[in-house]
């Protein structure tokens, strides 16, 4: 248990430290937009949605992000599952509640994939029809 908590501590304060670098690299970058009357939208707006200007894009990208970090959580979990399983040296309670984790987080990558489908597969074909 010390182990996860170190490991929760350190995945905490690296996550931190690339929010925090992000924020001051960003204000650089950020300095250099302005406003351009020829363009339809603000160049920051196309920075921050990765090129993206319309709104499916814009909303794509962000359910595409959402969607990656939940899928990098349900691997943490399956890992984690994966530790207490193996960890459990027989102990009965330990390996039913790792069998839970992995079934759950089983089932939480294919929620993950299928959404991740669904979307893309709506607001692409809507998209193209709309052109």
């Amino acid at each position: 248990m010390k182990a996860v908590k170190q490991f929760a501590i350190t995945l905490g304060l690296t996550f931190a430290g690339l929010l925090l670098l992000n924020a001051f690299a960003g204000n650089v970058a950020f300095a250099q937009a302005a406003l351009d009357p020829t363009q339809d939208s603000i160049p920051i707006v196309s920075q921050l949605s990765g090129g993206q200007t319309s709104l499916r894009g814009i909303i794509l990208t962000v359910v595409n992000f959402f969607l990656t970090f939940l899928g990098l959580l349900t691997v943490v979990m399956v890992i984690y599952g994966g530790f207490l399983y193996v960890s459990a040296a027989g102990n009965e309670d330990n390996v039913g509640k790792a069998k839970k984790i992995l079934l759950f987080s089983v089932i939480g990558i294919v929620i993950i994939v299928a959404s991740f489908a669904f979307v893309n597969t709506i607001l692409q074909v809507g998209s193209s029809t709309g052109q």
